[in-house]
């Protein structure tokens, strides 16, 4: 069948949807509400607050934006088909969330090595810091951080474009690349080749960067105070712990895609194929919130400002 005359997918991996349909829904629902609340509320607190407008707190906001971009290429279209008879997405729908996807996910590893730099500049080499990290580079970071995955991805989805696909059906909640692949009638070795190629350029030096960093930071920790070692290590790890939840969960997604163990039961594998969409987005803010003291301030500066109205009011 040529792909010009085709025009829809077959959504297959959702689980038990006529007994657990609305509890499916409510849950979703209610993830990606806090996600928007949560990632919201904090951006606004970043932009609201000028003291606020350092390279750490702007990296902060720019993975925030990040994070709702992602959750919004997911939820919306999961919390319809959730409620829909019939779960399928268009041809060209489903390669435009295969490319946000990705999007979401380069990006995210780009802003987490450009901001373990910020905290490596800021704390081996502090007296260079306003040197080479200024506003304009930061700003150069966070282009580059959304538009070299772009470019990496945008090369693979018209390749996946070409394809002639002679299966419909996607053994999936979502669309993604390696199950497309799948579905062509013609060979695909160097589709995947290409994907896997830049899943290695897009995932190892940031990964790579990212650890040297923290090492480097950790031995200089080491050789100083005990408050400098707080101080620094207060700042460093949210950024650890988000990098290490994103980086498992992402690994995960890739190996299942490709490995596809029967090992793992089905609902399970589904539910950890959508978490680097989701747990990252919804725990972010959370974290910073309550670890950054600049952040968590503002936070109870805000309620406190609310209480008030609502008293007067």
């Amino acid at each position: 069948m040529d792909v010009t005359n085709f025009t829809y997918f077959t959504l297959t991996g959702h689980v038990d949807l006529q007994n657990y349909r609305y509890v499916y829904f409510l849950m979703t629902l209610c993830v990606y509400i806090l996600i928007i609340v949560f990632n919201t509320v904090v951006f606004y607190l970043i932009l609201m607050n000028k003291h606020l407008h350092e390279p750490m707190y702007i990296f902060i906001a720019a993975l925030l934006c990040n994070a709702l971009f992602g959750a919004t290429v997911l939820c919306p279209k999961l919390l319809i088909d959730l409620l829909s008879e019939k779960q399928i997405a268009s041809y060209h729908g489903c390669l435009f969330q295969v490319l946000f996807v990705y999007w979401y996910a380069g990006t995210e590893f780009t802003l987490l090595s450009a901001m373990a730099y910020d905290r490596y500049v800021s704390i081996c080499k502090p007296l260079h810091y306003t040197t080479l990290v200024k506003m304009t580079t930061v700003k150069i970071l966070i282009f580059l951080s959304w538009c070299l995955p772009c470019c990496e991805l945008g090369v693979g989805i018209i390749a996946i474009y070409q394809l002639q696909l002679c299966k419909f059906r996607l053994n999936r909640i979502y669309c993604d690349s390696y199950s497309i692949l799948k579905l062509s009638c013609k060979e695909t070795s160097a589709n995947s080749s290409y994907g896997l190629f830049v899943f290695s350029i897009g995932v190892f030096p940031p990964v790579t960067f990212i650890f040297y960093s923290y090492v480097r930071i950790l031995s200089v920790c080491l050789k100083n105070s005990r408050d400098f070692r707080k101080k620094a290590l207060q700042t460093c790890l949210p950024h650890i712990f988000i990098f290490i939840i994103f980086f498992v969960n992402i690994c995960f997604e890739v190996l299942y895609s490709r490995l596809e163990s029967n090992q793992i039961p089905h609902i399970i594998a589904m539910i950890m194929s959508v978490e680097y969409l989701l747990i990252p987005p919804l725990f972010n803010p959370v974290i910073y919130g309550l670890k950054l003291k600049e952040i968590s301030k503002s936070i109870k500066k805000l309620i406190s400002r609310k209480k008030w109205t609502g008293i007067s009011f």
